[in-house]
């Protein structure tokens, strides 16, 4: 029987402090649910300066952190979805997104938002499969 587990972290863990009411990540059986990370500096919990390209940099080091809490990377990631504010901003997300997965790429949804929290250009999560 699975139980649901949900974890926060610190910036102690390379985490940023969660700002609202949420789990940094929900694991269930073999599955990771983590929750969307912003391109916030983990020690100021300001967002990173920088274009989109800076900026999805900052959100995959912040998921990366998440992950490595669990001894997963980004090759466990099975789907992602990335929330993007300005839509022409998708090759400049995706030339600075394939520098960090490995291929197989995992599977992945793209979509156009009227804003993010803190001002942020981009927002992205991952569903990720833990090793036994």
């Amino acid at each position: 029987m699975n139980t649901r587990e949900a974890f926060n972290f610190t910036p102690a863990d390379g985490v940023p402090p969660s700002v609202a009411p949420f789990s940094h990540a929900v694991r269930w059986g073999d599955l990771l649910f983590v929750t969307g990370q912003m391109p916030t500096v983990p020690e100021t919990g300001e967002l990173v300066s920088g274009d989109v390209v800076e900026q999805t940099r900052q959100v995959l080091k912040n998921l990366s952190a998440v992950l490595g809490q669990f001894g997963a990377c980004l090759d466990d990631v099975l789907m992602t979805r990335v929330f993007l504010v300005n839509f022409a901003d998708f090759p400049k997300v995706n030339e600075e997104y394939v520098r960090w997965f490995h291929k197989p790429l995992p599977g992945r949804t793209c979509v156009g938002v009227t804003g993010l929290a803190a001002g942020a250009s981009i927002e992205i999560d991952f569903v990720v499969g833990l090793k036994k």
